[in-house]
C-alpha cells in the first residue's frame, strides 16, 4: 500500500494499480483503433467526460458529477451506433487473433507437429521474393496475403481455391493483367498458395497517405482485422512494401522482405 494520505488522496494499493494498467491498456487500444478515422474526435470527446466525470466525484461536486453521469448513461447507446465499425473490428479481432476452441493439448500437439514440420521442410521464401522481385522490374500489381497463426476462411471463401506448391511462376501467372485471377489477393502460408482473386476489407482510417491506392489500403485493412501479413507491389512504382497490424512499410528491399517472412512466420 502507498501512503497517500498526507496528499489528501485515497490509499492505493495493489490491486488499484492493475486496475489502472487494465484501464489504461484498453484505452490505449481504442485510441489504435479509431486513429485517423472521424471517430477521433468523439473518442477524446468521450475522455475529456470521463475524467471529468470522475474529477467531480472525487471533488464532491454533486450537481456536476449528476449530470456527467446522465449524459454517460445516456450517450452509451449513441456510442455503441457511432462506434459500430470500431466495435466490430475489435470483436473481429478477439474472434481472429485469440482462438480458444483449442485445448491446450491441442495447442501442444499443434505446436509439436509445426516445429517438426518446419525442421524436416523449410519454407521456400525465395518464390514469394523471387517474384516480388520480378514484379516489381515489370511493374505488374500484386497483393499476396500470408496467413499466420489463425484462420482465414472468411477471405479464402471470397475468391478461388488453389492449394498448390508456391512457385515464382505460379505466382508471376496469378497476377499477369491477363490472367482470370489477377484481380484480387492472393493467399498463402508457408510453401503453399491457398487462394487467389480474394476479396479484402479496405480501411476506414483517414491518416493514410492518400496517393496510396485500393491495393495498399486493403493490404492495410486485411491487417487491422486479421492476423496475416500482407505483401505489395505496386503497379505505378513497382516498390515492394509490406502491412502488419495496420501499419505499413514502404519501398522495402528483398532482404527486409525476407526478414519479414522469417520473422513472422509466414
Amino acid at each position: 500500500m502507498i501512503p497517500l494520505a498526507i496528499l489528501g488522496l485515497p490509499a492505493l494499493h495493489l490491486i488499484d494499480i492493475i486496475d489502472i494498467v487494465i484501464v489504461a491498456a484498453l484505452v490505449f487500444y481504442v485510441y489504435r483503433m479509431v486513429r485517423g478515422t472521424n471517430a477521433m474526435m468523439i473518442f477524446w470527446a468521450l475522455v475529456v467526460i470521463l475524467l471529468a466525470w470522475r474529477a467531480a466525484d472525487l471533488l464532491g461536486m454533486r450537481l456536476l458529477g449528476a449530470i456527467l453521469s446522465a449524459i454517460a448513461s445516456v450517450g452509451l447507446i449513441a456510442l455503441i451506433v457511432i462506434f459500430q465499425p470500431e466495435i466490430r473490428r475489435f470483436l473481429l479481432f478477439l474472434g481472429t487473433k485469440t482462438q480458444f476452441d483449442q485445448s491446450w493439448v491441442q495447442r501442444f500437439q499443434f505446436w509439436k507437429h509445426n516445429m517438426q514440420n518446419k525442421q524436416q521442410n523449410a519454407v521456400n521464401y525465395e518464390a514469394y521474393i523471387n517474384a516480388c522481385m520480378h514484379m516489381s522490374q515489370s511493374k505488374t500489381g500484386a497483393l499476396i496475403v500470408f496467413k499466420r497463426r489463425n484462420e482465414v476462411e472468411e477471405i479464402i471463401n471470397t475468391g478461388e481455391r488453389i492449394n498448390a506448391m508456391a512457385s515464382s511462376a505460379l505466382i508471376e501467372a496469378l497476377f499477369f493483367k491477363n490472367s482470370p485471377l489477377h484481380d484480387g489477393a492472393v493467399i498463402a502460408h508457408h510453401n503453399d498458395i491457398l487462394a487467389a482473386r480474394c476479396i479484402l476489407p479496405v480501411t476506414s482510417r483517414l491518416d493514410i497517405d492518400p496517393n496510396l491506392g485500393l491495393r495498399h489500403r486493403s493490404a492495410i485493412g486485411v491487417t487491422e482485422q486479421l492476423d496475416v501479413l500482407s505483401v505489395i507491389v505496386s503497379e505505378e512504382t513497382g516498390a515492394i512494401s509490406y502491412a502488419l497490424d495496420g501499419e505499413i512499410h514502404h519501398d522495402i528491399t528483398p532482404v527486409e522482405l525476407r526478414q519479414a517472412l522469417e520473422r513472422y512466420d509466414c
